[in-house]
């Protein structure tokens, strides 16, 4: 094994499986997004084309390696409420295969012919897309939702 390895940074988040319920723990995220300026953020480390991530349990000391696909969400602390520019504000009710049913926004960056809700889900960009609700952000897996209702 070489030396080398890229710098990460950890970000605390609650995972939540196909099996197994949701687990408290941290996943990594590259100091330097490949493509802009700043660090990865982890809805960018979900959308990767990798099928696993590495994600440490808060009650374990060794790294599990996560299946994107057996993934239905990542939740994160909600951001500081700095909205990217250009961008608006949906609401959303996203139902997901487990029961849990989420109430919040996504934050949508698309052309104004295409602002919709319908659009945000269906945009390219990876599986997993994000809903913040009052204290924290769910990036959740399109393959596991039931049904997204707008609520605006």
């Amino acid at each position: 094994m070489s030396g080398f390895s890229l710098p990460r940074e950890s970000i605390h988040t609650r995972l939540l499986l196909t099996q197994g319920g949701e687990r408290p723990g941290s996943v990594f995220v590259m100091a330097r997004a490949p493509s802009r300026e700043g660090p990865e953020t982890p809805l960018e480390m979900l959308n990767r084309p990798e099928g696993f991530f590495p994600f440490l349990p808060d009650d374990q000391k060794e790294v599990l390696l996560v299946s994107r696909a057996q993934t239905i969400a990542l939740t994160i602390p909600a951001a500081s409420g700095k909205r990217a520019p250009g961008a608006i504000e949906i609401g959303l009710e996203v139902a997901l295969v487990d029961g849990t049913v989420w109430n919040g926004v996504a934050e949508v960056v698309l052309p104004q012919s295409m602002s919709r809700p319908i659009d945000y889900l269906n945009a390219g960009g990876g599986p997993f897309f994000a809903v913040t609700t009052n204290h924290a952000t769910h990036l959740v897996n399109r393959a596991h939702v039931l049904y997204a209702r707008p609520t605006d």
